[in-house]
């Protein structure tokens, strides 16, 4: 199958990853060729890893990069048969990408849309394909988490699903059948719950870390609350939450201001080096 990425950044990169890994031919397209090279640069580092931990070879590791193309010319998706949408946030932009790949690829060509939190049914509105967008809502970092939300637009035909959700599954993720709702599962419980800790932090109850680990003990979590927050990005977690209390008006999913502050700071967490922790070019958190 030959598929196609919109978006290098860091979920973009790592979706073409999962898709590059599991023998399908990947096209990754982003707006600047600098992008697209950072995105590379990001799959080589991963595939460079599990050289190193002996997962894979050398040879295979070049092969499957020899058989990565990049693009800033939305036309290199005219022979796609599965494009994934991993851009910005934003409505506005993701229509008008799918507008215009409307008119550029095949009939047959299902788009699929990485979003958190926006409406496929919205998105589907917006090509003449409606019966062909999906939500396929991969988990950070991708290559990784083996969870997808495969989430219906109202107007997503049975074929269309069928085919995303065994594509995924061909992926070696765990799909999961979602009918479109804000936030869909994971991120209308797990986004206001990060909104609350951070509630906690601006409230002086508890230091992040402290907050953190009582979620792990106490609550059974993996990686606490903030940590996740810091991972995940404290831009899209903002996005989300706004979705969020945009669409079901109930004050429960109000972004927190010390949510707001930290993006405006450009504290977004990971990406940046630093959130309600710092961490090193490589994701890892630096201890003081």
């Amino acid at each position: 199958m030959k598929v196609c990425v919109f978006g290098a950044g860091n979920m973009g990169a790592r979706i073409a990853e999962v898709f590059l890994t599991n023998g399908h031919d990947v096209t990754m397209i982003d707006i600047k060729q600098e992008f697209c090279d950072r995105g590379v640069k990001t799959i080589t580092n991963d595939l460079s890893f599990m050289v190193k931990k002996e997962k894979m070879t050398e040879d295979r590791k070049n092969e499957l990069l020899a058989g990565l193309k990049t693009s800033v010319d939305r036309k290199a998706a005219a022979d796609a048969d599965f494009v994934m949408e991993v851009i910005l946030e934003r409505m506005d932009l993701k229509k008008d990408l799918l507008k215009e790949l409307d008119e550029i690829c095949p009939a047959h060509t299902i788009f699929a849309t990485n979003t958190s939190a926006l409406s496929p049914t919205e998105l589907a509105a917006s090509v003449k394909r409606s019966d062909k967008v999906i939500g396929c809502h991969f988990f950070n970092p991708a290559q990784i988490m083996k969870l997808v939300e495969v989430t219906r637009a109202i107007q997503t035909s049975d074929e269309t699903f069928k085919t995303a959700f065994d594509l995924m599954a061909s992926l070696g993720k765990t799909p999961v059948s979602v009918q479109e709702g804000p936030g869909f599962v994971v991120n209308r419980i797990l986004i206001p719950m990060m909104n609350e800790a951070m509630g906690i932090v601006a409230d002086g109850i508890a230091s992040p870390a402290d907050i953190d680990i009582a979620m792990q003990l106490g609550a059974g979590m993996k990686s606490g609350p903030l940590h996740t927050a810091d991972l995940v990005g404290h831009d899209v977690n903002l996005a989300i939450m706004e979705t969020l209390y945009r669409e079901t008006g109930d004050p429960k999913y109000r972004p927190h201001p010390l949510m707001r502050k930290m993006v405006r700071a450009g504290w977004l967490g990971v990406k940046t080096g630093k959130g309600f922790f710092e961490y090193d070019e490589y994701g890892k958190e630096i201890v003081k």
